[in-house]
């Protein structure tokens, strides 16, 4: 089963509610990442087709991308914390038992919880203070702090996920680096 496969067929591993939630936010980050990397293939596409073939760019073009970034960096992160895609320093947590391992997953991702939530939180307040200056996006003519509310988006989508990772651990005997992820490491070296 590819990584494709596995999204689309996304069953969480957490009982009732929270794994109705943590479904629903799968579904939504996949569809934002990608109607977003789809908008943006085909508006650079229109861009260079229009400056080449036309003579002409369009004028927002970087606008449009812009936000695009935005949107699918921080709808990614939530998809990154999903698949336990995220960065890790692992020597001491790989010498830890089982155990000690679960209890150390728990401290984790209740901090990066936290953290993706303290970020959420100033995150807003940057919107709010975007929308009181009033600017705008100069070709696109709208208010920019609309561009931003993808970041406060984000993070409270990874702040729920690394939670609901806590939840796992708390109520598993396996350490879990997500929802459905097992700790482990995949042994990817064939021999030729």
């Amino acid at each position: 089963m590819t990584e494709e496969d596995s999204e689309k067929n996304y069953r969480s591993g957490l009982p009732g509610f929270l794994g109705v939630i943590d479904t629903f936010i799968s579904k939504l980050e996949a569809v934002i990442l990608a109607v977003g990397v789809l908008l943006m293939a085909t508006n650079t596409i229109a861009n260079v087709i229009g400056r080449f073939v036309l003579g002409e760019s369009i004028f927002f073009s970087g606008e449009i991308n812009r936000i695009l970034i935005i949107m699918i960096t921080f709808a990614g992160i939530g998809y990154a914390a999903r698949h336990g895609r995220h960065i890790r320093m692992s020597a001491i947590y790989d010498a830890l038992p089982v155990g000690g391992r679960r209890a150390l997953m728990i401290v984790i991702s209740l901090f990066t919880s936290l953290v993706m939530f303290f970020l959420l939180y100033y995150s807003v307040l940057y919107i709010v203070d975007l929308y009181d200056k009033g600017r705008i996006l100069p070709a696109l003519g709208f208010p920019i702090f609309i561009i931003y509310v993808w970041v406060p988006l984000g993070f409270l989508i990874t702040g729920i996920q690394y939670l609901l990772t806590a939840i796992k651990n708390m109520t598993s005997r396996d350490v879990y680096l997500s929802t459905t992820v097992l700790d482990g490491y995949k042994d990817t070296e064939t021999e030729v």
